[in-house]
């Protein structure tokens, strides 16, 4: 008599199974050491000090990095109007290669000029950057306007956080 049930193939063993010896666990991402970056700001007010603080790195200030400081480049801005225009002259200094010798542009650091969404006029020229660019955005954060920088970095720059090494 046929069955319409399929049975898989029969499996015996023979004397006792052993069991695996257990090794120690390993670790399951080797943290790479985190590449040392300089902040400059593109403007006054950009946030550079508060992002050092919070992420590592050396502040630049609105000055290149020294030939002693870390040459990997991020450059700072607001998100609001003359911030962002000054984005695209700043990256375009690094095309045309006229930027410090050894200097190397990572990414743009786009700091929100306040809470809330942008603007639509200010989100398009957003965009825009980051078409030529990688853009790293920090929201607005109320303890860092209070001077406290003690807490952990948003939760929405967790890209960031891992780039410059801050994660923990």
């Amino acid at each position: 008599m046929r069955t319409s049930m399929r049975q898989g193939p029969e499996i015996w063993l023979r004397g006792p199974v052993a069991v695996p010896e257990t090794a120690p666990p390993e670790p399951a991402h080797p943290r790479a050491a985190a590449r040392p970056f300089s902040w400059v700001g593109l403007h006054g007010g950009a946030g550079v000090s508060t992002l050092a603080t919070v992420y590592g790195g050396h502040d630049s200030g609105r000055a290149w990095p020294g030939p002693a400081d870390p040459q990997s480049v991020l450059l700072v801005a607001r998100t609001h109007a003359a911030g962002l225009d000054a984005v695209v002259p700043a990256v375009e200094v690094f095309r045309r290669g006229e930027a410090p010798r050894g200097l190397d542009l990572d990414a743009v650091v786009l700091v929100a000029d306040a809470p809330g969404r942008l603007p639509r006029p200010l989100a398009q020229r957003v965009r825009l950057i980051e078409s030529v660019i990688d853009v790293y955005r920090v929201p607005w954060v109320s303890e860092w306007r209070l001077g406290d920088r003690s807490g952990r970095p948003p939760r929405e720059t967790e890209s960031l956080a891992r780039l410059t090494g801050a994660m923990r």
